[in-house]
């Protein structure tokens, strides 16, 4: 049984992302102000029209924290101004500002209007605020405690309701919310002035939290665009950011091109995927800050050998060389590789020298050495696929419930986290364990359901494989698979956010915090097929961000 696979990814080609006939708010960013460095890439001196000025790029910044400054009776306009900005992502150059705003706020959540309500009681939650939406939302209900109709002709009111909906922690009202509020839009769409209509469209298709910022974060830009009242300071500053962040990507993709070329990797293993573009896409997006750079570098190269096992044990050796490949992975010994076959070597040589690489690196940077946890780490990974060969070879089929537990280890998720983790400067010796179980648990098993939804066919794996689909079905016959599914991940989205938006302090840093939601919102662009079998939202995303 082949694992569904946390990086199980369709072949870079044209379309960008195809279905391979071959097996085989965001988060939070630094606070602070960061200036544009000359040289964004090493080495490399850009062009003049690649950045902007910095004397422009200074003024864009003043003439944005201006506009958050303004006097509290104009509170309305100044939220509005928080919100594009966090759309934008470009609300981490005025983190300070922001707070101040949210915090002089308050009362604008006992609104009774339905927008501004919505509005300050999202950035409340996002801000870290404890805040009931059962209690700021009974005021636009009727005696059924359904939304009254009458607010269903307030379209702004509307998309800040369907906004606030995704930030759900298990009120029952936001349940209510996002139907009533989905269910209204799609019925005002038709009725809408074009632009306001394809905003709303894609409001609806992409939403707000669980999508990832940095893609909606163009339509935004081309929305605000379309508005005869424009803020001209804050889309060349977001336009700067773009770009800035463009050349970061670039010059980072081209470093872990050289990484795999020199590897070899691919040649010598031929039936494994060569998918490098899409394994840096997730490392992009996880962790967004200009400053992780060296972290976004070493974790695609973490990703890309998760990758590369995974085919090993799903389509590559056999059962004598996987059982000798997992005692040499537990040992941590370069000697013990020796008997393997010479691929198997190689891949475990990278293994070890990535992972005692990034070890290294998190002693000198934050003073703690983490490599005993990694290793174990890649000895549970292994594990898990163990296990899930001894139930092909013994035609064991487990329950759905055991393959989700072992499914969430073999997707990869716990192993990339923990790297991130120690990256970040985390120590596990201060750390709540049950609040980063959560932490990561959410967004592995969101991705596992979501992968064994259909992605299986969609890429044409011809590897040995099942799904918690399957399993399910097998349990249920007269189930609804697909339902139960989506049901499944929306609980963990639920419980994710309850994680992230209690409300009470936690010892994982924001960064962290955010690795994690991007992550559970990458899931949904990777896995997005369309009847074509292509991943249109991705090719879109990529090509913004990185080509």
């Amino acid at each position: 049984m082949a694992p569904a696979r946390m990086f199980s990814f369709s072949s870079v080609g044209q379309p960008l992302y195809s279905a391979s006939p071959m097996a085989g708010n965001g988060g939070h960013r630094s606070r602070g102000f960061f200036h544009p460095s000359p040289v964004i890439c090493p080495g490399r001196e850009p062009t003049s029209h690649e950045l902007s000025n910095d004397l422009d790029f200074q003024e864009g910044i003043t003439s944005v924290q201006a506009l958050l400054r303004q006097h509290p009776k104009r509170t309305r306009g100044v939220l509005a101004t928080v919100d594009h900005l966090k759309r934008l992502c470009i609300d981490h150059y005025f983190q300070d500002e922001i707070d101040n705003v949210v915090n002089s706020c308050v009362d604008l959540i006992h609104s009774g209007n339905l927008q501004d309500a919505a509005l300050s009681m999202r950035l409340m939650r996002e801000a870290g605020y404890s805040v009931s939406a059962d209690e700021v939302l009974q005021k636009f209900a009727n005696g059924n405690d359904d939304f009254n109709l009458a607010h269903s002709k307030h379209i702004r009111g509307l998309l800040s309701l369907q906004d606030m909906s995704h930030l759900n922690v298990g009120e029952a009202s936001l349940f209510k919310a996002r139907e009533f509020s989905s269910k209204q839009l799609r019925i005002a769409i038709k009725y809408l002035e074009p632009n306001l209509a394809r905003y709303v469209k894609h409001s609806l298709d992409h939403p707000y939290h669980v999508s990832l910022m940095q893609y909606k974060a163009r339509h935004h830009l081309s929305y605000l665009q379309s508005l005869p009242t424009r803020n001209i300071a804050m889309e060349k500053l977001a336009l700067a950011e773009f770009q800035i962040n463009k050349l970061q990507h670039q010059w980072e993709m081209q470093e872990v091109k050289r990484w795999w070329m020199d590897l070899g990797l691919a040649q010598e293993i031929p039936a494994a995927r060569d998918q490098l573009l899409k394994w840096y896409m997730w490392a992009m997006t996880v962790l967004e800050s200009f400053s992780f750079s060296r972290y976004r570098i070493e974790l695609t190269k973490i990703i890309s050998l998760i990758y590369i096992v995974d085919d090993i044990f799903d389509l590559v050796a056999t059962q004598e060389e996987l059982f000798l490949y997992n005692e040499a992975i537990q040992m941590w010994d370069l000697g013990a590789a020796d008997s393997l076959p010479s691929y198997m070597i190689s891949c475990y040589k990278t293994i070890y020298t990535v992972t005692n690489d990034i070890a290294d690196m998190v002693r000198k940077e934050h003073g703690l050495n983490p490599i005993n946890h990694l290793k174990k780490a890649w000895a549970t990974l292994f594990d898990g696929f163990m296990v899930e060969g001894r139930w092909l070879s013994s035609n064991q089929v487990p329950t759905s419930e055991d393959y989700l537990r072992n499914g969430v280890i073999t997707s990869g998720a716990p192993l990339v986290f923990l790297h991130i983790f120690f990256m970040l400067g985390h120590d596990l010796r201060e750390t709540d364990v049950n609040h980063i179980t959560s932490v990561v648990a959410c967004p592995a098993k969101i991705m596992r359901l979501r992968d064994d939804m259909g992605s299986a066919k969609d890429e044409a794996q011809e590897g040995l494989d099942g799904s918690y689909k399957e399993l399910y079905l097998r349990e249920n016959p007269h189930g609804n698979a697909e339902e139960h599914m989506l049901k499944m991940i929306e609980d963990q989205w639920v419980e994710l956010n309850r994680v992230c938006f209690s409300g009470t302090k936690s010892s994982l840093s924001p960064s962290f915090v955010g690795a994690s939601l991007n992550f559970a919102r990458m899931v949904g662009v990777m896995y997005d097929y369309d009847d074509k079998q292509r991943l249109p939202v991705l090719e879109d995303y990529t090509r913004m961000l990185l080509l």
